[in-house]
């Protein structure tokens, strides 16, 4: 378990992270998210131990790092936005050396330098130069660097930066594989990849952490949407007439194929919402548009995707001054 209290880092009178905290679990997959210049790799660097932090502490199954740095990194993979790779080695090479550096030794070290080779299908690569090689496949050296060592904590800057869409997918199943036996924190500028990969998600904006929040959770709206044949007039008489649906009074209108499209806006302050209260209010709208003889043609839950939370929480309008904590 990683537990992050208070921490924050400045360069001088600039603070690249404001003070956070949150916890990540044992075979988490968390996803940060944010601009370029939003902390991210500042947050991974002060992880890694490669940073002080200017204030707060990181502790490891309740290890103060602050003081044992080299705790977590002996238990650390970490992939850096630029694969920390040596152009004129082999590949073999450069990973017996990178193994020999976390103080793999003998048999360990082959045993361990044989695995990541395999976990990253570089075998038909093992004796070419990694000046020769596509980005693609210096990735994924990058990539079988951080793994050596069987880590307990993994921390993948821009993990599929440069590959195919084959390897892509490959990758993903990697990454699953590993958070059996690791944590892993990834960072990354595509949204489809956290949608892909993470349990949760950290996003930053200007160094604040304004969300931690479960991958599900973000995808739930505050919002059901209704078409029928009823008529804006005798959808708000059948609100009206109805004290159980109280909280369908905000909706908006649209004509979508003829038909009526109301899109009710649930009160986020319900702690019921939007999941349970949402499916009682479908029962009884449905209930209620049976009993005014009229057609229901579609009554769903609106859902959001990440993009569209990215959007919301880096909108220069929103002022997003609270946290929203995984549950």
């Amino acid at each position: 378990m990683l537990a992050i209290t208070a921490l924050a880092r400045n360069y001088g009178d600039f603070q690249a992270v404001k003070p956070f905290t949150t916890r990540i679990e044992r075979g988490e997959i968390v996803g940060l998210l944010g601009h370029n210049g939003a902390g991210k790799t500042t947050i991974m660097k002060m992880l890694s131990g490669y940073l002080e932090p200017s204030q707060g502490r990181i502790e490891y199954n309740n290890i103060d790092l602050t003081h044992n740095p080299k705790f977590l990194q002996q238990r650390l993979g970490y992939l850096p936005e630029s694969p920390p790779i040596y152009p004129e080695m082999v590949v073999a090479d450069y990973l017996d050396y990178a193994a020999s550096l976390k103080g793999l030794k003998g048999s360990e070290r082959e045993t361990s330098v044989r695995k990541a080779i395999s976990d990253t299908e570089l075998q038909s690569k093992l004796f070419a130069p990694i000046a020769t090689l596509s980005r693609g496949y210096k990735q994924r050296v990058g990539v079988a660097q951080a793994l050596l060592g069987s880590p307990e904590v993994l921390i993948l800057d821009e993990p599929t930066n440069g590959l195919d869409p084959t390897q892509t997918l490959q990758m993903r199943d990697l990454i699953r594989k590993l958070s059996e036996r690791a944590t892993v924190i990834l960072s990354t500028h595509i949204m489809q990849e956290v949608d892909a990969l993470c349990d949760r998600v950290l996003m930053l904006r200007q160094g604040e952490l304004v969300i931690d929040e479960k991958i599900d959770a973000l995808h739930q709206s505050h919002q059901l949407v209704i078409s029928t044949d009823l008529t804006p007039g005798a959808f708000k008489k059948l609100i009206a007439d109805e004290p159980a649906l109280a909280a369908c009074k905000e909706w908006q209108h649209a004509t979508v194929q003829q038909h009526h499209q109301f899109t009710i806006n649930l009160a986020s302050g319900d702690q019921n919402s939007p999941a349970t209260a949402s499916n009682e209010l479908c029962a009884l709208l449905a209930k209620a548009i049976h009993k005014n003889d009229g057609a229901l043609f579609e009554l769903r839950r609106a859902s959001r995707d990440l993009e569209s939370v990215f959007k919301e929480v880096n909108n220069p309008a929103s002022d997003k001054k609270e946290v929203k904590h995984a549950a």
